[in-house]
């Protein structure tokens, strides 16, 4: 593993010190002919044939939204409609979502009658890390689920692996199948705003953080609930709050932000992936946030590292996205960088808040025109149909 992950920083250091971008793992074809290379593609085994269905059905799968603040919903509810219809393929939930009285019950009621429309299961999602980001807390009659910096700064797996456990189990009582968890973020600035000082990594030691994360993708196997490992290629170097606008992190970035993917993506471990909206000049000289550079997801962390599984984006209405690349142009961006599920949690004002449908509409003009090619959006409902599929208890 590690000298697998010592060629990996070789490439990408020669990379970042040429100032090129890493668009691809290349290798010579002839000692005498340097100059041309070959491309090293992943390797791609699908049992899904996306030809059976409908362009609408495989655009409706890469649409994860929020509910906006529905804790319920009746048989006339809009959302319904567009569930019936395929318009997305997941939702994901927040506190708000929460009814303060008999939670529990009305959570699962609402999560079993959005699920019961749906042709194709929808992912039900949350972000779950504990600590400060934890949705289903202890005045609602759930659990406690301490933050990752406690767990790691205890660093005894059986601890992660005992409240974890706990944790996966109500997801799964609920019906939440998938957790946006655990995070893979260092926490190596202690400045920063959104990670070390919320207290969301396990450790600013990568092999730490390997570990925990192991225990903690584990434990919610072991309840049935699928994992999302979060924010590649790292956010933990960085001193702005990607909510809030753009996040530079060239100049602070470290090669050993990838060495817990890696190490989890060498050992099977990863369910799927959801990218940062970190700009890092590094690894992409045009400077895009990695959620919108295919020279980051389909470069970097598929070609290089070799990973072929899903690619969630973090939500497309945070700031450094939103305020900076407009709606239309950062879904095509991100599609065509590798995103399989983009994600709008509506956690914004009122008018700025968007529906499946209206996504959906723009992905198919974007296919119609040519911007987006109907190649690309197969590659993505092949892998999302795969995770949906995919036992892990």
């Amino acid at each position: 593993m590690k000298a697998r992950f010592l060629l990996l920083i070789l490439l990408i250091f020669g990379a970042c010190k040429a100032k090129a971008p890493i668009s691809q793992v290349v290798e010579d074809k002839s000692q005498e002919d340097s100059q041309e290379v070959k491309v090293v593609e992943p390797v791609k085994k699908f049992a899904i044939d996306p030809s059976r269905y409908s362009l609408d059905v495989k655009i409706g799968q890469m649409i994860m939204v929020g509910i906006n603040d529905r804790k319920s919903v009746s048989e006339s509810d809009v959302l319904l409609k567009e569930i019936k219809e395929g318009k997305m393929g997941g939702i994901i939930l927040f506190e708000k979502n929460i009814h303060k009285d008999n939670s529990k019950e009305t959570l699962k009621s609402l999560i079993a009658d959005m699920q019961k429309n749906a042709a194709i299961p929808l992912f039900i999602s949350i972000d779950e890390e504990g600590g400060r980001v934890h949705r289903l807390k202890e005045k609602y009659g759930f659990v406690g689920m301490p933050s990752a910096a406690h767990l790691g700064k205890l660093n005894n797996i059986d601890s992660t692996y005992y409240y974890t456990r706990n944790l996966a189990r109500l997801l799964s009582e609920l019906g939440i199948n998938l957790n946006y968890a655990p995070v893979l973020d260092l926490g190596i600035n202690k400045d920063n705003p959104v990670i070390y000082k919320l207290q969301r990594s396990y450790s600013g030691d990568p092999e730490v953080v390997a570990r925990h994360a192991k225990a903690s993708i584990k434990a919610h196997h072991e309840e049935g609930v699928k994992t999302v490992v979060k924010h590649f290629p790292g956010h933990g170097s960085s001193m702005e709050d990607s909510h809030l606008g753009l996040t530079d992190v060239t100049n602070r970035w470290n090669i050993i932000e990838l060495f817990p993917y890696n190490e989890l993506i060498r050992s099977g471990e990863v369910d799927a992936v959801m990218s940062a909206h970190i700009v890092n000049c590094r690894l992409d000289t045009t400077c895009l946030p990695a959620t919108l550079s295919n020279t980051v997801i389909t470069g970097v962390l598929r070609n290089m590292m070799n990973y072929d599984g899903v690619v969630f984006s973090d939500d497309m209405q945070m700031y450094a996205i939103s305020k900076n690349y407009g709606l239309e142009n950062a879904i095509e961006l991100a599609i065509n960088a590798g995103i399989d599920v983009i994600m709008f949690g509506n956690n914004v004002n009122l008018k700025d808040r968007i529906t499946a449908t209206e996504i959906h509409a723009i992905i198919k003009k974007k296919v119609e025109s040519g911007a987006i090619s109907k190649e690309r959006i197969d590659e993505s409902f092949k892998r999302i149909m795969e995770f949906k599929k995919k036992k892990v208890k």
